[in-house]
């Protein structure tokens, strides 16, 4: 058993909660921006075009993040493409997280009273314009909340990116409690490092929540 102190543990776990946060950033920043592609297509006037956006969501939320993380870093080898565990780690958090950020603003699109739509178009714009400046804005606004929120479960969804071998929180305590056989204190750290990262973030979302319940 190799001697640790107290804080040598806690130092060690706050440079692996680094990886945690810039992986969280990654993937909530590339899941909105092929999130807001998705929300395009799920609003489209095309039926085969929402047809699409619909399959894509449904296959992301109706398959274990576990799953989809296995099949891009044990299968995308056997088709010929390297893959690190960190890319497969962003890319499988990217996926999954386009798809829920998707269905949030999709839920914000359909909330706006069909009069925004007949303003925009009143306005002479034509559809992307209406999109960009009158449509998505307010739909954005209004699910900043639960996209705060859904932020706050993507961080912990970090922790199943260790079972493919990413060093992110979660494996870095399992290799300082296999070297020190400190379960307690080892793991008791790693749970208050997630809630200090996530309970602001729960905060902030009841408090857009009740902004926005005011503005009503």
């Amino acid at each position: 058993m190799i001697e640790f102190t107290f804080w040598d543990i806690l130092r060690n776990l706050l440079m692996a909660a680094r990886w945690t946060i810039v992986l969280s950033i990654v993937a909530f920043a590339g899941g909105a921006i092929v999130g807001v592609l998705i929300l395009l297509l799920r609003i489209s006037e095309r039926k085969w075009l929402r047809r699409s956006g619909e399959y894509y969501i449904g296959l992301f939320q109706g398959t274990p993040l576990l799953m989809q993380l296995f099949l891009l870093f044990f299968g995308l080898p056997l088709l010929g493409f390297r893959v690190e565990a960190w890319t497969a780690a962003a890319l499988g958090l990217t996926l999954c997280a386009s798809a829920y950020l998707a269905e949030i603003w999709r839920g914000g699109v359909q909330s706006l009273p069909a009069g925004q739509w007949d303003a925009a178009r009143s306005l002479g714009l034509h559809y992307v314009s209406q999109l960009r400046l009158v449509i998505l804005p307010q739909a954005f606004a209004i699910t900043r909340a639960p996209s705060v929120g859904f932020l706050v479960q993507l961080i912990k969804s970090t922790a199943l990116t260790s079972i493919i071998g990413f060093n992110e929180l979660v494996k870095t305590s399992n290799a300082i409690n296999n070297a020190t056989f400190e379960p307690f204190t080892v793991y008791g750290l790693v749970a208050v490092i997630y809630f200090c990262l996530c309970y602001p973030l729960t905060r902030y979302a009841k408090l857009l929540e009740l902004r926005a319940a005011k503005r009503l």
